[in-house]
């Protein structure tokens, strides 16, 4: 099995959110996203800065919630890997 490289990583995260309403608890992208602990803190903070993702408060627990350039960039990389796989890219 090949090993996934950052941008996978992070569209396999972001699809995750999109698949569980965008609204997940940090749990479920630890294991939905086959990461260790320590690198998903790594890709979450990313996410965040960049504006992908957002942590919100719900009853006192965290959650993240994949915003609308969050939604627009998995959208895009899509396209990417259409154009790709029909060049056998």
């Amino acid at each position: 099995m090949e090993r996934r490289n950052k941008f996978e990583i992070i569209i396999d995260i972001l699809e995750l959110m999109q698949r569980k309403g965008g609204n997940i608890k940090p749990t479920h992208l630890l294991y939905g996203g086959n990461l260790s602990y320590d690198r998903l803190k790594k890709y979450i903070q990313e996410l965040e800065e960049k504006g992908l993702i957002m942590q919100v408060t719900d009853k006192g627990k965290i959650r993240y919630r994949i915003t609308d350039k969050g939604i627009n960039f998995v959208n895009e990389a899509r396209k990417i890997k259409e154009i790709t796989d029909a060049f056998g890219l």
